[in-house]
């Protein structure tokens, strides 16, 4: 007999219905004539129970030896069970090994500490708690790219090899680059971003970055993805806008696909994800500054803010923060300068409450080519790698802006994750480069 093949995730379409699952063994117990098999299938899991009477008897002492992690096609009928986590169930006809597992699965039931889940990885995202995190990442990134895409932004493709540096020189991966001396893993999509703006208006790069940066706080990795959209003729105030616009798009669009897995396997608090809607706090920097002179944090004026900062700020409001105009010696040379005060950079950047700090960092560029020429001076950067950038305020400058989002980040802060480490497939950081 012909079985249609059924994904857990879609079980509910199947009720009453015989189909074919398949999957993994990833739990088992007896109680007499019965069997209750644990099968995931990598959308879901869910409970087969196999009676003693309905199947061969070889296939019923199968089962009860077989191996955690065994691949196995399961065949049988879909039961609604108020019970079942997933409120169904499938009571087994059929069951065909597929390759029988080792023994001695690393991964048990016991508690294992991250260091060893971490030497796992490549099995660790078997778990059902691996399996929800991804899901998320999927469903934001894919909410990522439908808020752009909908909105007529371009994708464009930035490189990952670039001559010089965007962010700070010392957080560059130096490669050798053939007879052309060295290359750098790309900090960031921005610069190239501008200029496909100054040709399609406005696009959004999407893809991998990385930072040397020293850091083993749970927020940093080495390698992590980067969306930045750059818009033509925008400046700061619509740079904001944009911002808040697009994180509470990724917000809905989770908890709408994601908010029963989020509560029952993640324990994510939900309400606070909740509050995540317009109008967001804005605050300038110097705001910024009285507000932890207050909570009795003496950061002086004119330094960047670290975590500590970044998540005393965020404890006084209820969704994200965007806290703007900030020092101009803490940005990058490619900042444009506040006209009504010198001292200050037209960036913002947007904190995500419940302490997990910066997702959004942007403001409005240069547009002015003797200043940009000055910036690159003031901050002892090269000027050559940089001419075709000097180009875009030769010929049509215009003003624009931009930000990037820190998909990881996002991630963690949208599941209620503490360390950044589970939010992508195999993380890369200062100690670790395996799996």
């Amino acid at each position: 007999m012909s079985y249609p093949r059924a994904w857990i995730e879609e079980i509910a379409r199947y009720e009453g219905q015989d189909v074919e699952l398949r999957g993994w063994l990833e739990a088992r117990r007896s109680s007499g004539k019965l069997h209750f098999l644990q099968v995931r299938d990598g959308t879901g899991t869910i409970q087969c129970v196999m009676f003693k009477g309905d199947v061969p008897e070889e296939i019923f002492e199968e089962a009860d030896h077989l191996p955690l992690e065994s691949s196995i096609k399961i065949r049988g009928t879909v039961r609604a069970d108020a019970r079942a986590p997933i409120g169904y169930e499938l009571a087994v006809k059929e069951m065909e090994v597929v390759s029988r597992a080792l023994p001695d699965y690393p991964i048990g039931r016991k508690e294992h500490g991250v260091a060893f889940l971490m030497d796992h990885r490549h099995l660790w995202l078997r778990s059902n708690r691996q399996r929800v995190i991804m899901a998320v990442r999927h469903t934001i990134v894919k909410a990522i790219r439908d808020f752009f895409d909908e909105r007529g932004f371009r994708l464009v493709d930035a490189p990952i090899f670039t001559p010089a540096a965007c962010e700070g020189t010392t957080t560059l991966f130096e490669v050798p680059y053939f007879d052309l001396g060295h290359a750098y893993l790309t900090q960031s999509g921005q610069l190239y971003g501008e200029a496909a703006a100054m040709a399609y208006g406005k696009i959004y790069t999407f893809g991998p970055t990385f930072r040397a940066e020293k850091s083993k706080t749970r927020r940093h990795l080495t390698e992590f993805w980067m969306v930045e959209p750059e818009v033509a003729f925008m400046e700061l105030d619509e740079d904001m806008d944009l911002a808040e616009d697009f994180l509470v798009h990724i917000v809905e669009r989770v908890l709408d696909k994601h908010r029963r897995d989020l509560e029952r396997i993640l324990e994510r608090d939900v309400s606070k994800l909740e509050a995540v809607k317009k109008p967001f706090p804005r605050i300038t920097y110097d705001d910024a500054i009285r507000i932890l002179h207050e909570m009795g944090n003496e950061t002086p004026w004119g330094e960047d803010f670290g975590g500590d900062e970044e998540t005393l700020l965020a404890s006084r409001f209820d969704r994200p923060v965007i806290v703007h105009r900030f020092p101009a010696q803490t940005k990058a040379f490619y900042f444009k300068r506040d006209p009504n005060d010198e001292r200050l950079a037209l960036g913002m950047d947007v904190l995500a409450p419940e302490g997990y700090g910066e997702i959004i960092g942007g403001g409005q560029r240069e547009d002015d080519l003797d200043t940009l020429i000055r910036r690159l001076e003031e901050h002892d950067l090269p000027r050559e790698p940089f001419e075709w950038y000097l180009d875009l305020r030769r010929w049509g400058s215009v003003p624009h802006a931009g930000f990037g989002l820190g998909l990881e980040r996002t991630v963690a802060w949208i599941c209620g994750l503490h360390h950044v480490r589970e939010t992508i497939p195999f993380p890369r950081m200062m100690e670790r480069i395996t799996p």
